[in-house]
């Protein structure tokens, strides 16, 4: 089994994230994004978008971290992280597109402004990080109130609606906005209670 994607790379951290919580490697084939590799022909043949991750089991192929992540819960022996009772299962689907629709692209603009930019001698532009922001500060909001007598997202189960979350909530740390987790207590308890297992400690040190 083969993984291609950049440990920098939010979506290519979710996929690493379920193997380690499976307890599994995978072969990481490095996908250099500054030097355009995830753009030429050889990975295009892979991710007709141009992106990663991706995946390669023997002679199948899956693009879309979501779609990734669930191939590997279902395949890989370990601890589901899919909830079984219908109800979290919903809300699990649930948090898995609120975060894909509302929060992981706003959080992306944050950090590429203050972190990315920065790096390459570049000077990120503040007007769309406070537009970046407020729309970060609606989504914690909504899940602060989610959260408020639960443990996780799904209710008392830790899924992969927790850990695609992950990586962008890093990207707020990253990028000097933490403040924006730990304002909220119920958000604030949530990500130490994710942040500290082991699989994402491995993955994100």
């Amino acid at each position: 089994m083969k993984i291609y994607g950049h440990p920098m790379s939010t979506c290519t951290r979710k996929v690493l994230t379920v193997l380690a919580e499976k307890g599994q490697e995978a072969q990481f084939v490095l996908v250099d994004l500054m030097k355009g590799a995830h753009k030429q022909p050889e990975h295009l043949a892979r991710h007709p978008f141009g992106v990663i991750p991706v995946l390669e089991d023997e002679d199948f192929t899956l693009y879309e971290s979501r779609a990734i992540m669930r191939y590997l819960d279902h395949k890989l022996p370990g601890a589901p992280l899919t909830p079984t009772e219908l109800r979290a299962r919903a809300l699990m689907d649930q948090w898995l597109s609120v975060e894909q629709s509302y929060f992981a692209t706003p959080a992306v603009k944050i950090v590429f402004q203050r972190v990315f930019l920065p790096m390459q001698g570049k000077q990120g532009d503040e007007a769309i990080v406070d537009a970046a922001k407020a729309e970060v500060v609606r989504a914690l909001d909504v899940v602060e109130k989610a959260l408020a007598g639960h443990e996780y997202l799904a209710g008392s189960s830790y899924s992969l609606a927790d850990i695609s979350w992950m990586p962008y909530l890093q990207c707020l740390v990253v990028s000097k906005l933490g403040e924006l987790i730990t304002d909220r207590p119920n958000v604030a308890a949530w990500w130490k209670r994710i942040s500290e297992r082991p699989a994402w400690v491995k993955v994100s040190s």
